[in-house]
């Protein structure tokens, strides 16, 4: 039976570990100058190389030719280890053996000198997995450890360590691995293998993998498993069930032109034809990153060849950076795991984010408040009297112009939600640049600029009486919330990204927010005269109905 890819290739070496240099340095000048430590923790996301590492650390501290620095891999001693066959080597998975009990055996038996080796090697494998006893009594191990002893303790949660452990271990950071070291280090493993492979392919694997080379082994042998010695890019596409990037291109061009039925469309072709809606919406997300870090202007940062870079600039070219950062907030945020094929979250996304940003919505609702409304009442007898006369002294271009009498009249908008202008001027800044009693003074016509926006088109309503500017950090703008309902609500990230961009256009520069909590009684501006009122038994209510219910009904007594 032969060796999967990931046992096969493992590396051997502190050289052959990928993308981990800042940890194999340390351990390679340490094993030089023979200043090894007697416990070390490995932590960082799977198939990153910390079993690994500890295995070769377990060669090197024992290698009969060398013993200082990288193992020689040729001695008995090195051959034993790397064959699974070293009675000095110990791998214990915390995740089985967790209890007190285990622990206990594990300090009966360190205490027992080598049988061939110069160090007795302990790698305990997700150390987190450890119960609380077990920890301790793992700790008295640590505090007073055998001399011809050395610990790896190895976790994917190193939040779940106590601190008591922690403070007795050496700890190393593994990171994720670039895509070009994964990609690189596959080219060895297919140059070994005899295997011929596309680099687009190779690419799309270490993309694929998440930074973990344990998992790109694993879809290399998977590909080579189905298809043999020679690996495509279509072939990758198709046994990941990738759509390519067409069917993910349409879809975005929908999103940006707003086009919800063709949106929809596509979504329900791209499920009728059996492609993994998980897979399609990072496909998504991927593309809508690009299309946003060009936006950006970091255009660098966009692997992808000169065409499709072309192709993404004119679309860029079409969309705000507000929208790009809604679609990337609404699409990256979806849980398709436990949805199956449903397309209902893709399509309420695409809704959500069509009516958060609607496409030609300000020239109609410019117009709009241009044309006279009808009235909805009839109109007096005088008037209605006086109207043929009124007609016949109209020209004939004008009486064209006249909506007919059968014509149905246009209701008023609702009286809560005035239609907004459509970009509104920029504050011009004092002399001395921007300032709080700048923010303060213009206050109001921010939230007057706020009208409409969200989804709802009242996020208004959620700063309205609700906060007031306390502070400027630099380019951040220090909101005071009144109540825990506005600012939760502001400081979510899918409505504070609308906040910001809206006090670009009316403050004219790059503002951020930031919300804190300072309640109402101690907050709120009050003059004498307001003082007074309130000492003779007033309150404080809302100014319009959609601020009182935003309040909600936590905030139904005195405002104070």
């Amino acid at each position: 039976m032969s060796q999967v890819f990931y046992r096969k290739w493992r590396p051997q070496t502190l050289g052959d570990v990928a993308g981990q240099e800042h940890v194999t340095q340390t351990l390679r000048h340490a094993l030089e100058t023979g200043r090894v430590a007697h416990a070390y923790l490995f932590c960082g996301p799977r198939g990153t190389g910390k079993t690994s590492t500890g295995r070769i650390l377990a060669k090197a501290v024992n290698c009969l030719t060398n013993g200082k620095g990288e193992p020689c891999n040729a001695c008995d001693m090195c051959q034993a280890i790397t064959e699974g066959r070293a009675l000095d080597l110990i791998e214990i998975d915390a995740a089985s053996n967790r209890g007190i009990d285990d622990i206990r055996d594990l300090r009966e038996k360190v205490r027992f000198s080598p049988s061939l080796a110069r160090y007795k090697v302990y790698i305990v494998d997700e150390v987190h997995m450890l119960s609380e006893p077990a920890f301790n009594a793992l700790l008295k191990t640590l505090e007073e450890p055998p001399p011809q002893t050395i610990f790896v303790l190895a976790t994917t949660e190193v939040h779940k360590v106590p601190a008591t452990i922690l403070s007795r271990c050496q700890r190393f950071d593994f990171r994720r691995i670039p895509q070009a070291a994964l990609i690189k280090r596959l080219m060895q493993v297919c140059q070994g293998e005899g295997v011929s492979a596309d680099p687009a392919a190779l690419a799309l694997i270490a993309r694929s993998a998440g930074g973990s080379l344990r998992d790109a082994e694993n879809l290399l042998e998977q590909m080579v498993i189905s298809y043999g010695s020679q690996v495509s890019l279509a072939q990758v596409q198709a046994i990941f069930g990738l759509s390519g990037d067409q069917r993910v291109r349409e879809l975005v061009r929908y999103i940006i032109e707003g086009e919800v039925a063709a949106g929809l469309t596509t979504i329900n072709r791209a499920s009728a034809d059996g492609l993994d809606l998980r897979q399609f919406n990072r496909e998504l997300v991927e593309y809508l990153r690009g299309l946003l870090l060009i936006k950006a202007g970091a255009h660098e940062a966009v692997d992808t060849t000169t065409e499709a870079l072309a192709e993404m600039r004119h679309l860029t070219d079409r969309a705000s950076m507000e929208e790009l950062v809604g679609a990337v907030s609404l699409f990256g945020q979806l849980d398709l795991r436990f949805e199956g094929q449903s397309t209902l979250p893709l399509e309420l996304a695409l809704v959500e984010h069509a009516l958060a940003h609607p496409k030609g919505a300000r020239p109609q609702v410019k117009a709009a408040a241009a044309a006279p409304l009808a009235s909805p009442t009839p109109p007096p007898k005088e008037a209605a009297t006086s109207a043929p006369a009124k007609a016949s002294a109209l020209k004939p271009s004008d009486k064209a112009a006249q909506p007919s009498a059968a014509a149905p009249e246009t209701p008023p908008p609702p009286k809560s939600t005035p239609a907004a202008p459509a970009r509104p001027e920029p504050v011009e800044p004092p002399p001395g640049g921007a300032n709080l009693e700048y923010f303060t003074t213009h206050w109001r016509k921010f939230i007057e600029a706020m009208r409409g926006v969200g989804s709802k088109g009242n996020l208004d309503a959620y700063l309205r009486n609700a906060c007031h500017p306390i502070g400027l950090e630099g380019d951040t703008l220090v909101l005071g919330f009144y109540y825990q309902l506005h600012m939760d609500k502001v400081q979510d990230p899918k409505y504070c990204h609308l906040v910001e961009g809206k006090l670009s256009e009316v403050f004219g520069g790059r503002y951020r927010v930031r919300c804190v909590l300072i309640g109402p009684a101690k907050t709120r501006p009050q003059g004498h005269l307001i003082k007074a009122a309130l000492d003779m038994g007033a309150r404080i209510v809302p100014e319009d109905r959609d601020a009182h219910d935003a309040r909600g009904p936590e905030a139904s007594g005195k405002a104070g």
